[in-house]
Parts: C-alpha cells; structure tokens; sequence
C-alpha cells in the first residue's frame, strides 16, 4: 500500500498545502557518482538540503482536510468524503486524499 504521495502528487500539492503540513520529503541522491535515485524520508531527516521535495502520509492528509471521512469497500478501494463532496474509488488511501484536495481547491474550498 502506498505510504505518502508520488513525487509528482507532492510537487502539485506544494503549490496548494502550506509546507508544514507535510510530514515527509523526496530526496534525490547520488549514489557513488554512478546512480541518481529519489528516496522518501521523515520532515526532519536529511541527507542534504538541495533536491528535496515535501511530501505527505495519509495522516498528514487527513488533517489538512476538514470534516472528511474515508470510506472503504469491501474490495479495498478507498474514496473520500468531505463538505458534501465525494471522490472517486482508488486502490489506495493517499490518491483518494489527494483527489479530494484537487477537488476542494478547484471549487475555492480549500
């Protein structure tokens, strides 16, 4: 199961989240001058400080959405729930939150 959002989830929503509110972040590192490689690492630890970007768990998520619910299927899809909105289904947690939030800044609720 996906932990936190994809590099790209993480680049759109730095554009709409404050950056505290996220609790993780992308790295990218090189590995023996041969091998560059993105890595996903706690807020507060660091390799280096240049080619990060932040990134969130679900709880991280969770809290930046007000009043939600997260509901699930018995086939394990998720979707969200929140100001009277509905997502999709998705085959993990993180996409559902993520759309939602996509959804809530769209229509000036956010």
């Amino acid at each position: 199961m996906k932990s936190f959002t994809g590099i790209e989830q993480s680049k759109k929503l730095a554009e709409i989240l404050p950056i505290e509110s996220a609790d993780m972040h992308w790295q990218y590192i090189e590995e023996d001058d041969r091998q560059l490689q993105w890595f996903c690492f706690p807020k507060d630890f660091s390799i280096n400080q240049h080619d990060t970007v932040s990134a969130w768990s679900l709880a991280a998520l969770l809290n930046v959405l007000p009043s939600s619910t997260l509901d699930s299927s018995d086939d394990h899809h998720y979707r969200m729930h929140c100001m009277e909105r509905f997502t999709e289904w998705f085959d993990n947690p993180i996409d559902a939150c993520y759309e939602m939030i996509l959804k809530l800044k769209e229509k000036g609720l956010l």
